[in-house]
């Protein structure tokens, strides 16, 4: 239903994508995107509806293409407490 009603529009909308369409049998579909710094991401899109489709295909347009890197410590601030984090393993 994805490829019949919204994907025509998205290609429009889209020029500077290339959108290429393949049937794989016995596969799960899914939304491929290759990035021009040579990463891929791929995202299964079994059993969702049109438009939950076309919100996964307008994020990964929108992503960079970069690795997900994990943030080095546990919560970021602007004002970071001069007392020291908080832990339930503090006695009085």
């Amino acid at each position: 239903a994805f490829m019949e009603s919204h994907l025509p529009a998205f290609k429009e909308a889209n020029p500077q994508l290339e959108v290429d369409t393949e049937m794989i049998r016995g596969q799960h579909p899914h939304l491929k995107a290759f990035y021009k710094n040579h990463n891929d991401r791929v995202v299964c899109v079994k059993n969702m509806d049109p438009e939950e489709i076309l919100l996964h295909a307008t994020r990964l347009r929108n992503a960079l293409g970069r690795k997900v890197i994990k943030l080095r410590t546990r919560h970021v601030t602007k004002h970071p407490s001069v007392q020291g984090t908080w832990t339930t393993a503090l006695k009085y």
